[in-house]
């Protein structure tokens, strides 16, 4: 422990003990315990103890409940963890109604049982917590009463300290613990309705990948018991749980899968006259479980709908995902859903009457429908199917009821359709039906350009970025969208009144740009004056526009432009990022300052090449630039007042923009002196002025100009600098004074007027 800190910590525990002296604020509590926690955990805490017995003080005074918020009292028990204080606290801890509280405590019984069992004592065959020390045996007998009991929390604290238990405990005494309160859990699983269910999965999914307990083959057995007692909405988040779980049997598996599709199912068959596609349960036990819900009322129905598509989307992306995977079944069943919230499906049963009036218009599970659709892409379809996915979008998108969110996912789900549509063989273009789609979809999504709602402009501009970024050079695409009004009216949202429109018109806009399909020019064709007056206009939102978000993605579409060669920068590119970086050194949003250095980046690497990768095995230095290269560079730098702006950016009072200048400089400076000469280096010109300017920038007097540099003396300066030892500087966080204990201590100190007047340090 820093002297310092050993000088303060008695006064401040001396002040911490005294009932007459204000308690400090939390955050400062919670610092301390913290700090506490670190430096126990560095060393023996029985050495920290002797070192500082003051602290065994000020942990009994923070243990006081009545005096602490339960934010600090949580910090308090995890701290006390560390050195085993007595569990008759525990039990009246664990039994408080704060969640931050009784999850610390849970957690500190969990520590404590843990450290008993660890050590049995000698001569014992094997450990079990019925014999163990005092300690575990009154904890084990608190979990027994507690999960007999009848009131709720205390049952679900029992659970939850069993789920830590076994998630992080893997001992040898661990059977033996789920062998003895076993019987109690699946009691529980025989009452109707089972109680604290969902802590009752999380405690049996913690006990089948516990590497100990998997190996037996009773909590398979609890699981598969568990799937079929839990109501269809509880028993979705366990099969989710179970199909994770990479050692579990075939036949547990395949009834976890049932109870995911049973839904689905249900709805499938309210629609489909005649026997469905394979791949779903028919018939199954738990189909008039789940048919039952789906009656019961709006909320059960529409929950247990979004609940198991949700759980079927995420299942779909894991390595575990069920095989064969039911494909045709499912994209079925998801378009018979979302026709059931359009008010399209044609019912074939009183189920389907009652989904028909329960669905339509249901935001929610449009929502999670559209999700589970776009996720489908991922995998091959029958055309059949895959042409009535995309009626079902169109249908969605061009629907005068769709909410913007809904719309917003409906735009995500063709896109992801529009990607996994079959390849030509020997070309990149569209297959056929996929340009059918796409002829279909301009003309709606022309119309959603015009929407009064700006989330719909926004989202419609958004869809257009991204088809252009995979498909701006092909044939079909190109010819589709230059038929439309969708360029010009994408040319026209620049000047939307709301900013995230218009910054995402400015995105959409050079995009289209990077790829020749700019809105065509009012008059007779004039090449390349088109391009020009979008250069102009996007400067002059640079320039001008009020709100961060368009100048920002007006710098993001710039440093696209300049790494991609736009044949409008192309022309001059000295002139282009001269321009854009004058705009850029005025502008109040860092963001935007910190883009100007990463344009002013790419022109760098283009003029030296890329910066190498500093590889510790390397034999070979970094390659220099030759010198008649480097003069280029830097004479052209020096044209376009790149240094002056990387200069002011070294400075800057936002760090990230400083640490980027940083390092584009330091990229510079290692180009620059791996090729000099010391005759060079004895040589170097006078730059006393520029230095005394650049002090007087980091001083915040940024009024001085910095003049006209020459190559020779901006390497000069960059030689001076200690650019490394800024770099290190710059990487610490701001506040990391103010973060020290040290300081932490002072400032307690001082609320209560221990300190002099002078002593705190109140940042």
């Amino acid at each position: 422990m820093d002297p310092e800190c050993s000088r303060l910590l008695p006064a401040l525990c001396a002040v911490l003990a005294d009932p007459r002296q204000p308690v400090a604020d939390d955050t400062c509590l919670e610092k301390l315990l913290d700090w506490f926690k670190t430096i126990t955990e560095a060393g023996s805490s029985l050495l920290v103890l002797q070192e500082n017995p003051c602290l065994v003080e000020l942990l009994f005074h923070v243990l006081k409940p009545q005096d602490l918020s339960p934010r600090v009292l949580s910090f308090s028990l995890r701290l006390a963890g560390m050195f085993a204080a007595q569990e008759d606290c525990f039990q009246y801890l664990q039994g408080d109604s704060s969640l931050f509280v009784a999850s610390a405590a849970g957690q500190l019984l969990v520590h404590i049982l843990d450290l008993a069992m660890r050590a049995p004592p000698r001569g014992h065959p094997g450990p079990q917590a019925c014999d163990g020390p005092a300690c575990a045996r009154k904890i084990v007998c608190h979990l027994e009463d507690s999960l007999r009991a009848a009131a709720a929390p205390q049952l679900t604290q029992a659970l939850n300290v069993l789920t830590t238990t076994f998630g992080h405990c893997h001992g040898l005494w661990t059977p033996g613990l789920w062998g003895r309160l076993s019987p109690l859990v699946g009691h529980l699983l025989e009452k109707d309705p089972v109680p604290a269910s969902h802590a009752l999965v999380d405690l049996l999914l913690s006990v089948a990948r516990s590497p100990v307990l998997s190996s037996e083959s009773g909590p398979w057995e609890t699981l598969a018991l568990t799937l079929s007692r839990l109501s269809p909405m509880q028993a979705g988040p366990l099969a989710l749980g179970i199909l994770k779980l990479q050692d579990c049997p075939q036949a547990l598996r395949t009834q976890a899968s049932g109870v995911l599709l049973q839904p689905l199912a249900c709805v499938l068959k309210a629609a489909v006259q005649g026997p469905g596609r394979p791949g779903l349960p028919d018939g199954a036990a738990g189909d008039s479980v789940t048919v039952d819900t789906l009656f019961s009322s709006k909320s059960a129905c529409v929950g247990l709908l979004c609940c198991a598509l949700a759980h079927l989307e995420l299942l779909q992306l894991l390595p575990q995902c069920p095989s064969p995977w039911p494909q045709e079944a499912l994209l079925e069943a998801v378009v018979t859903v979302l026709r059931f919230c359009n008010g399209s499906a044609v019912p074939a049963s009183d189920l389907g009457g009652h989904l028909c009036a329960t669905l339509v218009g249901c935001v929610r599970v449009q929502r999670a429908a559209l999700d589970f659709l776009g996720t489908l892409s991922q995998r091959a379809g029958p055309q059949e199917l895959v042409t009535q996915v995309s009626a079902v979008l169109l249908e969605y998108l061009s629907g005068p009821d769709s909410s913007p969110t809904v719309l917003k996912k409906a735009f995500q789900a063709s896109l992801g359709w529009l990607l996994s549509s079959p390849k030509t063989p020997g070309c990149c273009d569209l297959d056929p039906h996929a340009q059918q789609f796409l002829r279909e979809l301009l003309p709606v999504l022309q119309k959603r350009l015009c929407s009064p709602c700006w989330e719909v402009r926004d989202s419609g501009l958004e869809f257009l970025t991204q088809m252009a970024r995979h498909w701006g050079g092909q044939a079909a695409f190109r010819q589709v969208l230059l038929a439309s009004e969708v360029p010009r009216l994408t040319r026209q949202l620049l000047q939307d009144p709301e900013s995230y429109v218009r910054a995402s018109a400015v995105t959409a806009t050079g995009q289209l740009s990077s790829w020749g399909l700019h809105a065509a020019p009012a008059g007779p064709e004039q090449p390349g004056v088109q391009q020009k007056s979008l250069l102009s206009e996007l400067l002059h939102v640079l320039a001008t526009d009020s709100e961060g978000f368009p100048r920002r993605a007006v710098m993001q579409v710039f440093t696209e432009w300049l790494r991609g060669g736009h044949a409008d920068v192309a022309e001059d590119p000295e002139q282009f990022v001269a321009g854009v970086l004058q705009a850029a050194s005025r502008d109040l949003d860092w963001e935007v300052r910190a883009q100007g250095l990463e344009l002013a980046l790419v022109f760098l690497e283009q003029l030296l090449g890329p910066p190498g990768v500093r590889c510790p095995y390397a034999v070979a230095l970094p390659k220099a630039a030759p010198p008649g290269t480097l003069a280029q560079a830097l004479q052209a730098l020096c044209r376009v007042q790149l240094f002056e702006f990387a200069f002011r950016a070294l400075f800057d009072c936002d760090r990230p923009v400083a640490q980027k200048s940083c390092d584009l400089l330091l990229f510079l400076k290692a180009k620059a002196t791996s090729c000099g000469t010391p005759q060079e280096e004895r040589d170097s010109p006078d730059v006393s002025s520029v230095e005394a300017t650049l002090q007087k920038w980091q001083a915040g007097e940024h009024g001085h100009p910095l003049g006209d540099l020459e190559p020779a003396a901006v390497v000069a300066v960059l030689r001076s600098m200690d650019l490394e030892g800024l770099q290190d500087t710059l990487a610490e966080s701001s506040d990391h004074v103010e973060r020290s204990p040290q300081s932490l201590l002072q400032d307690m100190l001082a609320t209560v007027g221990v300190l002099g007047e002078n002593e705190a340090d109140c940042y």
